[in-house]
């Protein structure tokens, strides 16, 4: 349970930082779209790299510098382009900026941008595969209950994040605030594909 819990503890402190893939995630609860299907996606893909990260692959990958110019580059290309993407809907009639009026959009197109945002940024393989597997490490046998630990952070603040962004919604049903935090979703796409690009 000593595992489980520096797991827990961990996992959360690393995901708690507002990135792209939770942008994404708080959009989408305050849309009421496709919430589960996001918030699934986010958690069992950090479960992925997770067990991959305490499986050894984070050996692997310190033996594979090739990729990492490649993840790089990948991962700031597509946040430069989602940026723009937020930067133009901030710029939009007021009437599609309002989460009740707004379209649904299909699942499939949503979940496909959801796994580029989460694949295709360098740094959940930092925290995943590398931190957390080499941290695991120190465990020994009890390295798997760290990991599940760890995934376990990761269900539970997506899923809190996804649910929880609907107490936000009074908030952006006025069209001035949907536009500031398209804006902060750029801004936060465009400052980690410049952090990516000057590394």
């Amino acid at each position: 349970m000593h595992a489980a819990l520096a797991g827990f503890t961990l996992g959360l402190s690393l995901i708690l930082a507002i990135g792209a893939q939770n942008a994404f995630v708080l959009k989408q609860g305050l849309r009421r779209e496709h919430v589960f299907w996001i918030c699934l996606l986010c958690a069992l893909s950090d479960a992925v790299l997770i067990l991959l990260g305490v499986s050894g692959l984070s050996i692997l990958l310190r033996q594979a510098p090739w990729l990492a110019p490649v993840m790089r580059y990948g991962g700031a290309g597509f946040l430069l382009y989602y940026g723009a993407r937020s930067f133009h809907a901030a710029w939009k009639s007021s009437d599609s900026l309002v989460p009740a009026a707004a379209a649904a959009r299909p699942l499939l197109p949503t979940l496909l941008t959801c796994a580029a945002l989460t694949w295709l940024n360098p740094h959940v393989y930092l925290d995943t595969v590398l931190l957390i597997g080499s941290i695991s490490t120190q465990f020994h046998a009890a390295r798997w209950w760290f990991a599940l630990g760890a995934m376990s952070a990761s269900f539970v603040f997506f899923f809190a994040l996804g649910y929880g962004a609907a107490l936000l919604r009074p908030v952006f049903a006025r069209p001035a605030a949907w536009r500031v935090l398209e804006v902060l979703v750029g801004v936060t796409m465009w400052t980690i594909a410049l952090k990516l690009l000057l590394e």
